[in-house]
């Protein structure tokens, strides 16, 4: 691919993204598909030669699609929001074409500075003390972290070091290490509701609308969360009588079941 059917296809690219976007309502919010669907679809070897740009998209919608669960579904109430407002499409775009790594300042002065520059902006948007930015001068400031799960790593080590210091502060002879070996970090995955466990599974099975659960204070509940822009109350509306009148057919079984 050259220059000029880059052109080409991105034109293509970005009325299929606009397309998916505004009809995104039309589908299916969660799939259907089993585990391993992907495998028997696709070939067992990467291709030597090229496919059509063509092709590549019928693929996508003959194969990727049914197993995509639409994040930005307006019956999509799981997780959390993720940003892909048309403008961070763009900038995704211009990203991917600078290309840059910013792992350090010399790999990317205006990767790095922006990253801290902004992060500051975050802080102050959400009222953090000053000695958590950087400022000009500051030793705070924060970094973009690539998951959910690197984010919740960095928050156990900050939280690792802030034991270690307060140990330390009443046992000086105790080394890092030693400390270390005796720390212990409590989760949990108890706590259960039988009857909610059922209503979930019952809600995402019917494939209108899509949730996850959580534990709170030992109870296993629904969680709603409004993640899509395109959100408006009468999809709200949708998705309150779906849960209604799933749990009234529950409540229902479960009541002549005891009678």
């Amino acid at each position: 691919m050259d220059a000029t059917e880059f052109r080409k296809r991105g034109k293509e690219m970005v009325d299929y993204i606009a397309d998916y976007i505004e009809k995104i309502e039309e589908r299916q919010v969660y799939p259907d598909v089993e585990p391993g669907y992907l495998r028997a679809l696709i070939p067992e070897f990467a291709p030597e030669t090229p496919e059509r740009f063509e092709d590549i998209l019928k693929d996508v919608e003959r194969i990727i699609m049914p197993g995509v669960t639409h994040w930005h579904s307006p019956y999509f109430f799981a997780y959390f929001p993720t940003a892909n407002s048309f403008p961070a499409l763009l900038g995704d775009m211009l990203s991917g074409g600078i290309g840059c790594i910013g792992f350090s300042w010399a790999s990317s002065p205006a990767c790095t500075e922006l990253e801290t520059v902004m992060l500051d902006w975050l802080g102050k948007m959400i009222n953090l003390p000053p000695q958590f930015l950087a400022g000009k001068d500051g030793e705070g400031g924060g970094v973009i972290q690539g998951t959910a799960s690197e984010a919740t790593l960095v928050a156990m080590l900050a939280a690792r070091t802030k034991a270690i210091r307060h140990i330390q502060l009443d046992n000086e002879n105790l080394t890092q290490g030693e400390i270390i070996g005796r720390l212990v970090a409590y989760t949990s995955d108890q706590g259960s509701n039988e009857l909610n466990e059922v209503l979930l599974k019952n809600i995402n099975d019917a494939r209108k609308i899509h949730l996850v659960p959580c534990h709170l204070r030992g109870k296993f509940v629904l969680r709603f969360a409004i993640c899509a822009r395109t959100v408006e109350s009468s999809h709200i509306q949708f998705a309150w009588k779906n849960i209604t009148t799933i749990a009234s057919v529950l409540l229902k079984t479960q009541k002549q079941s005891t009678d």
